[in-house]
């Protein structure tokens, strides 16, 4: 099965569904994963150019402990996603999954509290369109929670993720650690939520709420037999 997770930023894949990308590799799928965001042409108004030398470094890092072959990097503004016309992002997401043409998809949750994380949802569900030769040959679509992120939203006011689907990664679960790892430049001490602890507590916890003892969490977005 051809497999792709399109991911805002370097570290959302490994934060979002890790476990379950080792475990697509250790089936024999054909994983990718699809860095969306970069520095950009220019100057950009936040971060030096160098800070994606580093992530990005670490991100093949990640990518080889999960066993992952194939990583991507486009390069739209990270945190300036939403101001990046709607025909444009639209245009470079659906070249993304042109080029890997998934049968199964990872996205970020719609209602992450990141705005990048939102375009990119919608640019991709642009893409996935049922009645576009891509949308025919998805035969799933899944929505995968951020710590740091998913939590964080407009609780109460907004839909909060609901998971309908767990992947059991209790075998792939050192595999995420490892690659969660190579991200030293993001991880926090914890209590932060992007710390080693907080992605084990999580784990456990949705391993818990399914008899597992670890597992990933996800939103079924569309699927078909």
């Amino acid at each position: 099965m051809r497999v792709l997770c399109i991911a805002p930023h370097c570290d959302d894949e490994t934060l979002g569904c890790g476990g379950t990308l080792a475990r697509h590799v250790a089936e024999g799928d054909e994983v990718t994963v699809a860095v969306v965001t970069g520095p950009g042409e220019g100057e950009h108004p936040v971060f030096p150019r160098s800070s994606w030398d580093t992530v990005r470094a670490e991100a093949r890092v990640a990518m080889d402990a999960l066993g992952v072959r194939e990583l991507w990097f486009d390069n739209v503004p990270a945190a300036m996603v939403s101001e990046v016309p709607a025909h444009e992002l639209n245009r470079i997401v659906h070249a993304l999954m042109e080029r890997a043409r998934p049968e199964l998809l990872y996205v970020p949750h719609p209602f992450d509290l990141h705005r990048d994380h939102r375009a990119i949802f919608d640019a991709a569900s642009v893409a996935w369109r049922p009645v576009s030769e891509l949308g025919r040959g998805l035969r799933e679509v899944y929505a995968y929670e951020v710590l740091s992120e998913t939590a964080w939203n407009a609780g109460g006011i907004e839909p909060g993720f609901v998971p309908n689907v767990w992947v059991d990664i209790s075998a792939t679960f050192e595999h995420k650690q490892r690659a969660l790892t190579a991200y030293q430049s993001q991880l926090r001490p914890f209590p932060d939520a992007r710390s080693l602890e907080a992605a084990l507590h999580l784990a456990r916890y949705r391993g818990a709420q399914m008899g597992m003892h670890a597992a990933e969490a996800f939103v079924l977005v569309r699927g078909r037999r």
